[in-house]
């Protein structure tokens, strides 16, 4: 995926080496992920979304946060793990996702929020090359902390479209009071 390395690359070409960042840490079962802090909007404890019709597993339905629409995706499903029941550890994390068509917001749903770890930018690692067999779109880098592995999300892959123009089944952001056409 040509795409995919180039949006890492110039990612990673956009950050200095020796600068710190903060970012939120979840879990899904026994992994760890990471998603830069300054895309966190809010956390919110799971509570019941809309439903939309023939939507894939993954979307969750949507919620009105403050006026706006925001799809919500289960991200165990959406980045392949199997389901699992929902706890009172299970929240919503609302991201700030940049595509072509300009910011948005979307909401994932995670089994539970760790920390907020702040690191070195050196000290992230290139996602290994798995070949083809494996889909790590969604993967900017790996950190070790402690005796973890994190896996840093590259948030703006998350939503469908990811920002390419492509199709989506949630047109996320869309103001509640804004006339439908």
């Amino acid at each position: 995926m040509p795409v995919q390395n180039e949006h890492r690359q110039a990612t990673a070409e956009s950050l200095t080496a020796g600068s710190r960042n903060e970012y939120l840490t979840f879990s899904l079962g026994d992994e760890d992920y990471g998603v830069d802090i300054l895309r966190v909007r809010e956390i919110r404890g799971w509570e019941a979304v809309t439903r939309i019709p023939n939507s894939p597993l993954y979307v969750k339905g949507v919620l009105n946060l403050r006026g706006t629409i925001v799809p919500v995706f289960d991200l165990r499903l959406r980045i392949g793990m199997p389901m699992r029941a929902y706890t009172k550890g299970t929240v919503v994390v609302v991201l700030r996702i940049v595509g072509s068509d300009g910011d948005r917001n979307i909401g994932i749903v995670v089994d539970d929020v760790s920390d907020v770890l702040s690191m070195d930018m050196a000290g992230i690692q290139r996602v290994p090359d798995f070949g083809s067999r494996l889909n790590t779109e969604f993967i900017f880098g790996m950190v070790s902390a402690g005796k973890k592995m994190i896996m840093i999300l590259d948030v703006d892959r998350l939503a469908p479209d990811h920002g390419n123009g492509g199709s989506s089944c949630v047109r996320p952001g869309r103001n509640v009071n804004e006339e439908i056409s």
